[in-house]
């Protein structure tokens, strides 16, 4: 059996990127990405990007409107709160590029 996780996004950075450092001293910045559904709503995806997998550099100029590629790998994270055991999917960060608007005449 073959198991493929890719996942290739493109789409509108919804929220202000939140750049948090981990116990452990690894720095991770998440974001929520909006892609379009079937073209017919905005589906808001959470995105970590760990600095280590992707770099500061590519993180450094990403901004909430800014239009973005994602590429990276489906993931299923389970932590504790004060609500009880939760669950989070998200996508994690593999590479992260800022598409630039081409200029129109």
């Amino acid at each position: 059996m073959v198991t493929v996780n890719v996942v290739v996004l493109a789409g509108k950075v919804a929220t202000e990127p939140k750049a948090r450092q981990m116990p452990s001293g690894d720095e991770v910045t998440e974001l929520r990405l909006s892609v379009p559904e079937a073209g017919k709503r905005l589906l808001p995806l959470p995105i970590a990007a760990w600095h280590k997998a992707v770099g500061k550099r590519a993180l450094k100029d990403i901004a909430k409107g800014d239009d973005v590629i994602v590429y990276g790998q489906l993931a299923r994270r389970f932590y504790r709160s004060g609500a009880g055991a939760r669950s989070l999917t998200e996508v994690v960060a593999t590479e992260l590029r800022k598409l630039e608007r081409r200029e129109t005449q």
